[in-house]
């Protein structure tokens, strides 16, 4: 067998309705359509939404806020979780995800201030916190940025 030998089987492939095409064919003149009328008009029909000329649920339904679309979503992890993580001196990202601290790392990793590190450790992240990193340094270790 080669490619070229490859078919569809018998009877798995219906014929499309050919529409105008005469009255022989059970489906001339309207063509299915019937007379007259919105449905029988070229590119019938309203869209999605529409209920008849009475207000669309989308524009009944109170609108509230403002949602920002380029906003930034980071993942945020405290001293407290991180003090947790004792055979590493270097904390990354990609450890986090690992150890299961955190689930998605998102548009990064953003090191907040509740809890204590007593330990000197090299913490990569995205963004961290002012009394995050004056701990960080306290304790000895280093906040890099990545």
């Amino acid at each position: 067998m080669r490619l070229d030998d490859l078919k569809p089987a018998d009877g798995c492939r219906k014929r499309n309705k050919r529409v105008g095409r005469g009255i022989g064919s059970g489906h001339g003149k309207t063509s299915c359509k019937g007379h007259k009328g919105q449905k029988a008009r070229a590119g019938s029909g309203k869209g999605a939404g529409f209920e008849g000329g009475q207000m669309p649920l989308q524009r009944r339904i109170p609108k509230r806020g403002f949602k920002n679309h380029f906003a930034k979503e980071y993942a945020v992890i405290n001293l407290k979780d991180l003090a947790r993580i004792e055979d590493s001196d270097v904390i990354t990202p990609g450890l986090l995800v690992e150890r299961g601290v955190v689930r998605q790392i998102k548009d990064g990793i953003k090191i907040l201030g509740a809890g204590e590190i007593k330990r000197p450790v090299t913490i990569k992240a995205k963004i961290f916190s002012a009394a995050a990193a004056a701990k960080i340094a306290a304790a000895g270790g280093k906040a890099e940025t990545i």
